[in-house]
């Protein structure tokens, strides 16, 4: 995958292409990447990239010609095109395997109060929005998105990491333990200590379901649950707890 990036700040960018996985990605030749610097693309002796919005309001707008500029002189007119914004359609994980299987990605950073809508119009195929909250900049939410996206492609990180992740099946993922043994009068349960396969399978299937229902119930009405599973799920939710819980049948769920 080669993912372009366009920014008004190519510091803030660049260190998460040279960390990590996502290093590693790049030197396989799995991922490529480039950075384009808006700036560049401004004209005047200071680069002017923004300017005061028609109709009055607080802040500055980021111009669209450099930002056309930029895209155009970058080969990623016609490609797909992210603008991260609080206004767009919310990031899934569905939505990340959707945009991992795309060969190209450009990623537009907004900045002050926005990006000219006209360029959106021109340019954007997919405005996407990381959570009901608001940044400072676009380069945070980018990231953000691009590492949602860019750890699904084959190859990057191996099947088998991937597979009881949160949201990989519509559930949260289950809580993980690693040496030592016992740690702050705490142990690790004794039933990942067991080498009992199928022991450890239903602890997991349990302990996603119980995180689910405490953390994001929400999920649960769109999982898509085994029999075994929603067996499990009747089990917690019957639970007696000082006869607070209501009683559900496996009919219910």
């Amino acid at each position: 995958m080669r993912i372009t990036v366009l920014t008004l700040f190519p510091e803030m960018i660049e260190p998460f292409f040279t960390s990590s996985i996502m290093k590693r990605a790049v030197e396989k030749g799995i991922i490529s990447y480039r950075i384009v610097d808006i700036r560049e693309y401004a004209e005047g002796v200071h680069r002017k990239a923004d300017d005061i919005p028609y109709g009055g309001g607080a802040g500055m707008v980021m111009m669209a010609a450099p930002v056309s500029r930029a895209i155009e002189d970058s080969g990623s007119a016609g490609r797909r095109i992210v603008f991260p914004t609080p206004s767009g359609r919310p990031l899934t994980e569905c939505y990340a395997e959707e945009l991992a299987k795309e060969e190209e990605l450009c990623f537009i950073c907004g900045h002050y109060e926005g990006l000219d809508q006209r360029v959106i119009d021109t340019y954007v195929t997919d405005e996407i929005s990381i959570g009901d909250y608001v940044l400072s900049s676009g380069e945070s939410a980018a990231v953000v998105i691009i590492d949602a996206v860019y750890r699904l492609v084959e190859g990057v990180i191996t099947p088998e990491s991937l597979e009881d992740e949160s949201f990989s099946s519509g559930l949260l993922e289950y809580p993980q333990y690693t040496r030592p043994e016992r740690y702050c009068m705490k142990s690790v349960p004794s039933v990942l200590l067991s080498g009992h396969h199928r022991h450890i399978t239903e602890w997991r299937c349990c302990k996603r379901l119980e995180k689910t229902m405490l953390n994001r119930p929400d999920l649960l009405s769109d999982a898509s649950l085994s029999i075994e599973e929603r067996r499990t799920l009747l089990k917690i939710l019957n639970k007696d707890d000082k006869g607070t819980c209501q009683r559900w049948t496996l009919s219910e769920l």
